[in-house]
């Protein structure tokens, strides 16, 4: 059986080991943190479930629950309370609900796009005639600023794309890739030419095998729960090394790298980290394919959990949570009530607010103390929605250039990856730089590594 090594201890890493073990194989894993996860970080504060990280994964991409079923934790799998979902924008210093029937920035409902104040009767009209729009094919890649606007027009890019899209990617909709990013919606206007008409499409289809699933699933203990049990897995067949990656370099047979004083030899590499940390590890093998991966930006993040008594409030908070468009933006990119989004997450008597800030133009905020971070939150808490109650606990975590931008032109960019990756053999690329941010798709690039190691 080959020798594998593999850089990096985040959910990609993970899964490639945990994989290997499963096909019988033994290795090495290397990661300089004192646990094991990435982002993947889960607390227990005052008998509330806090993630410091993502606090889930979408139901559609199945690598990520097919990992857990097969870590033996199916049955602490939850959804998210969609029948609660209702998600607020800022608008002229009022919260507004998003319309019902809105499918990310895509409306397929007409009464409620109708009655609602996010946005001008203009707009309103623009995405009414969209449904007559025919299909058109593309052969250029372009943001999503582009592509949204010539479907609804400019406002709404500003309040819906923008905030929806800060809140998950933390980038801009002018850098960001509408065939990287929303490949569907890019499919769906070749296909259809109105997104209104491609999205009910799918609905009807989804309809037809039985109703969709939640928008979202987690795990009931929190994410860290998946890798708490993959790391029990990989125990007695791959060692986990507590240190850094300094250096790689080809050898006659595969690959060897220094890891902190000493040198280790393998057949295999897995290297799972950022694009920005694995360029300097690759270059001694391609230039190229450095140069390609350190051209991947990346956005900085925070995640600040306010915890408080549910009698501080005078009636508990409506929704999933609301989004801070850019041009009202101070700090607070969105927020979300944990309790309302999922059950068991929160005891009865408490409230947590799960409030969100950097961003690809907001990564200064990483460098201020948490004093002042926690001042800034309570106080826009109280400005946008109304919250008065002092917080009770505060946890902050920062995580800097941890989020992948996938901006015009990275598929071709990852076609040339892909490439010359594959020109060298044995080497493996696995994490959210690729093809996929998510949980799910970091999943599946570790077992793809694996599953290409096992195979000879």
């Amino acid at each position: 059986m080959p020798s594998t090594l593999i850089i990096g201890g985040g959910i990609s890493g993970l899964a490639a080991a945990y994989y290997l073990t499963k096909g019988g194989a033994a290795g090495t894993l290397v990661e300089p943190r004192p646990r094991l996860g990435g982002v993947i970080q889960t607390e227990r504060v005052e008998g509330c479930v806090i993630e410091a990280g993502p606090d889930s994964f979408l139901s559609m991409k199945p690598a990520a629950m097919d990992l857990i079923r097969e870590l033996g934790l199916a049955g602490d799998v939850i959804g998210s309370n969609d029948h609660l979902r209702q998600t607020f924008v800022r608008r002229g210093g009022r919260l507004i609900a998003l319309p019902d029937g809105l499918m990310m920035m895509v409306p397929t409902k007409i009464l409620p796009l109708l009655t609602t104040g996010l946005i001008g009767w203009g707009t309103k009209v623009r995405m009414g005639l969209e449904l007559f729009r025919a299909p058109k094919m593309r052969a250029q890649d372009e943001s999503v600023s582009e592509f949204i606007e010539e479907h609804y027009g400019r406002e709404a890019v500003d309040y819906l794309a923008e905030p929806l899209l800060s809140g998950v990617y933390g980038g801009s909709p002018q850098a960001l890739s509408v065939r990287s990013v929303l490949p569907r919606f890019a499919e769906m206007a070749e296909q259809y030419g109105s997104l209104t008409r491609g999205v009910l499409a799918e609905r009807a289809k989804a309809k037809a095998k039985g109703g969709p699933a939640p928008l979202f699933r987690t795990l009931k203990g929190g994410l860290g729960q998946m890798v708490a049990a993959a790391a029990r897995a990989i125990e007695g067949s791959v060692e986990v090394r507590r240190d850094r990656a300094e250096a790689v370099e080809r050898t006659a047979v595969g690959f060897r790298a220094r890891i902190g004083s000493d040198w280790l030899e393998s057949d295999h590499l897995v290297v799972a980290t950022e694009a920005h940390n694995t360029a300097p590890l690759v270059a001694a093998l391609d230039g190229r394919l450095a140069e390609l991966l350190e051209m991947v930006p990346y956005s900085s993040s925070m995640t600040v959990a306010l915890g408080f008594n549910a009698g501080d409030f005078a009636s508990p908070p409506v929704g999933f949570g609301f989004l801070v468009p850019k041009k009202e933006r101070r700090k607070l990119v969105a927020c979300t009530w944990i309790g309302t989004k999922f059950s068991h997450r929160v005891p009865d008597g408490k409230i947590v607010a799960r409030c969100f800030l950097g961003g690809m133009e907001g990564a200064s905020v990483l460098e201020e103390s948490d004093e002042s971070i926690l001042a800034a939150v309570t106080e826009e808490l109280r400005d946008i929605a109304g919250v008065t109650a002092q917080p009770v606990f505060s946890r902050i975590f920062r995580w800097p250039r941890s989020m992948a931008q996938y901006t015009v032109g990275h598929r071709a960019r990852q076609a040339e990856v892909e490439e010359r990756v594959a020109g060298i053999p044995g080497l493996h690329l696995a994490g959210n730089a690729y093809s996929g941010i998510g949980i799910p798709d970091c999943v599946r690039l570790g077992k793809v590594a694996a599953e290409k190691i096992l195979a000879g």
